[in-house]
C-alpha cells in the first residue's frame, strides 16, 4: 500500500521536473544561443543533439513498429519539431514567460474540447480574457510584437496536436515513441537551421552549448512527460501542466531578467486557472460516468 501511494507521486513529479529543465534549458538557449545562430539554428541545434542522445540511450531499432504506430509517432514527432520551432520564433520578440502563457492555449483547448458541462464556459471566459490581456490587441498593439504572438499561438496549435498523437503512442516504451519521434522532429527542423545558420552551427561553442540545452530542455523533459501521460489522461496532464507559464515567467525574471507587469501576471494566472478548472471538470466527468451508467 505505501508503495501504491508513493507511485501516485510519479506523474506530478515527472511533469513538475520536465517544466523546470525546460524553463532552465530554454532561458539558457535564449541567452546564449539566439546571439550567435538565432531561433532557427537554436531549434536545430536543440532538437538534433536531443534525438542524436535519445537513439544512443534507447536503441529504438530493437523495438518492433506497426505500420499504424509508424504513422503516430511520425506525426508526433512532426507537430514536436513545429512546436519548438514556432516558440523559439516566438522568443525572439516577447517575453518568455508570455509566449508560454499563449501557446499553453493549445492544451487548454484540448481540455475544454473534452469538457461538456455548463461550467466550462466559465474556463472559455477566463482563457479569453487571459489572452486578451496578452494578445497585441487594440491600444495595446505596441506592448507585444504581433508577429512574436502570431507565432506563440502556432505553438499552441502544434502543442495540442502532439499531445493527442503522444497519448495514442502511449502504449509503446516511452523511450521507444520519444526517440523516433525526436528523430522525426530533428528532420523536420534541421533543415530550417541550417537555411538559416549555416556553417555556424558547427562552432565549437555552438555544439558545446547546444548539447546541454538539448539534454536539459529537450531529452529531459520530453522524457518525463511522456512517463506521465502513461499514468494520465489527456486533462489530468492538462491540470498538472498548469504551473508550467507562472514556471517559464519566474524563471525568465531570475535568468533573464525579463520583467513581467501587473495585467501579464494576472493574466498568465487567468489561462493557469482556465486549465486546471477544465483539466479537472473534465477527469471527474471521466470518472463519474461508468457509476451513473450502473444505476441506470
Amino acid at each position: 500500500m505505501p508503495l501504491r501511494r508513493y507511485s501516485s507521486l510519479i506523474p506530478l513529479l515527472a511533469i513538475l521536473g520536465s517544466v523546470t529543465c525546460l524553463g532552465l534549458g530554454t532561458s539558457w538557449a535564449k541567452h546564449s544561443l539566439f546571439p550567435l545562430v538565432g531561433a532557427q539554428g537554436t531549434t536545430a541545434v536543440r532538437v538534433g543533439f536531443s534525438a542524436l542522445l535519445l537513439l544512443l540511450f534507447w536503441r529504438p531499432w530493437r523495438w518492433q513498429l506497426s505500420r499504424a504506430d509508424l504513422r503516430t509517432v511520425a506525426l508526433y514527432g512532426g507537430a514536436l519539431g513545429l512546436t519548438n520551432l514556432c516558440f523559439y520564433m516566438a522568443l525572439r520578440t516577447i517575453p518568455f514567460g508570455i509566449a508560454v502563457a499563449i501557446e499553453f492555449s493549445g492544451p487548454l483547448a484540448v481540455a475544454l474540447l473534452a469538457s461538456r458541462r455548463p461550467l466550462d464556459f466559465v474556463w472559455v471566459a477566463l482563457a479569453v480574457a487571459g489572452l486578451a490581456l496578452l494578445l497585441p490587441l487594440g491600444h495595446d498593439i505596441s506592448n507585444l510584437d504581433p508577429t512574436g504572438v502570431l507565432f506563440a499561438l502556432a505553438a499552441a496549435v502544434c502543442w495540442a496536436t502532439y499531445i493527442i498523437f503522444g497519448k495514442r503512442a502511449s502504449h509503446l516504451h516511452a523511450g521507444h515513441s520519444v526517440s523516433l519521434g525526436l528523430a522525426m522532429a530533428a528532420l523536420v527542423v534541421l533543415p530550417v537551421g541550417v537555411a538559416h545558420s549555416g556553417a555556424a552551427l558547427l562552432s565549437p561553442v555552438v555544439l558545446a552549448v547546444g548539447l546541454g540545452v538539448a539534454l536539459i530542455s529537450s531529452a529531459i523533459p520530453i522524457s518525463l512527460e511522456m512517463v506521465a501521460l502513461k499514468r494520465l489522461t489527456p486533462q489530468a496532464f492538462g491540470i498538472m501542466s498548469s504551473m508550467e507559464p507562472a514556471v517559464a515567467a519566474m524563471l525568465a525574471f531570475i535568468l533573464l531578467d525579463e520583467r513581467l507587469d501587473t495585467a501579464q501576471w494576472l493574466a498568465i494566472a487567468m489561462i493557469m486557472a482556465a486549465s486546471m478548472g477544465s483539466s479537472y471538470m473534465a477527469q471527474r466527468m471521466k470518472n463519474t460516468a461508468p457509476a451513473a451508467a450502473v444505476h441506470t
